[in-house]
């Protein structure tokens, strides 16, 4: 075997062993992007599933009391290095991942820069101010997944960003509305200071876990405002490649099914998470299923 070869071999292998390790990450995580993601084929489910493992390890970072300004910079140098440079697993598995598929590296950086923002919290003016966190974080994601996942035959990844955007902002303010009470154990509060005065609400309010018909009404906008996003973001599921669709189609509205929990508890998210449960998640998927493969696509001029 010549050295070439051999240096080939342990590449692969350490690749491998790190794909496994991202497994770990997302099991322990994510159960919902778990089931989701089972619904890809097997190379884009490894490489998607990578990309979790990678956006989670780094928003773990920032959820460290201790972490620094400093750290977060050296956390961006480790993400920079190349596969044959990368000792982290995760890191090594999405390296091998972002070489791979090409992946456009200005998005990599938004995101980093949207987690940056946790690290140097400050409150949210208004929903224009939260709507950018949440691209950042959540909407470059979607940017990141579409060169896995592939387009359908006739569109472009132009034509399908904008509605890939409006799910990832969805899908984040779906994690805000279920984390208030995590969140404000931490100090934080997503909501934007805008929508607490429209109901007579203050920063300290949410901090205090202020419970009543101003919280309760605050919660009814926030997921209206939510579901509309989800609505005007489906139709771009449609551009997808077919073996996509019911992946992305699942992780979007099982994730929407969250806000029918948060109802039933009367909104009540201090106590606990709002979350679809195992048997309830098989029991939506083929509903789900045939919602995906049944949409239209949207027309363009």
């Amino acid at each position: 075997m010549t050295t070439d070869t051999t240096l080939l071999h342990n590449t692969l292998a350490r690749v491998e062993a790190a794909q496994t390790a991202t497994e770990a990450v997302i099991r322990s995580h994510s159960k919902t992007f778990f089931f989701a993601t089972a619904l890809l084929p097997r190379s884009e489910r490894i490489a998607i599933r990578s990309l979790y493992a990678f956006c989670r390890s780094s928003d773990d970072l920032v959820d460290c009391a201790q972490t620094t300004l400093q750290d977060m910079h050296q956390w961006r140098e480790e993400v920079n290095r190349s596969v044959d440079e990368q000792t982290n697993p995760v890191l090594l598995s999405w390296a091998a991942v972002r070489q791979q598929y090409q992946i456009d590296r200005r998005y990599e950086t938004e995101l980093l820069d949207g987690i940056e923002m946790d690290l140097n919290f400050k409150p949210y003016q208004t929903w224009q101010d939260l709507e950018q966190y949440c691209y950042r974080v959540a909407s470059t994601v979607g940017l990141l997944s579409i060169p896995v996942i592939g387009m359908a035959d006739g569109h472009t990844m132009p034509q399908a960003a904008p509605y890939a955007i409006q799910l990832g902002i969805a899908l984040q303010l779906t994690n805000i509305l279920r984390d208030v009470g995590e969140d404000a154990g931490r100090g934080r509060v997503y909501f934007p200071l805008e929508d607490l005065r429209r109901f007579g609400l203050t920063y300290e309010d949410i901090l205090h876990r202020v419970y009543d018909e101003r919280f309760v009404a605050l919660m009814r906008f926030e997921i209206a405002r939510a579901r509309a996003l989800y609505q005007q973001s489906l139709p771009g599921i449609a551009l997808l490649s077919r073996g996509a669709r019911p992946a992305v189609g699942a992780a979007a509205l099982l994730y929407r099914a969250i806000l029918d929990q948060i109802e039933r508890k009367a909104y009540n998210v201090y106590s606990s998470r709002a979350y679809t449960s195992g048997w309830q998640k098989i029991r939506m998927l083929p509903g789900i299923i045939w919602q995906v493969l049944t949409l239209k696509k949207p027309e363009f001029q």
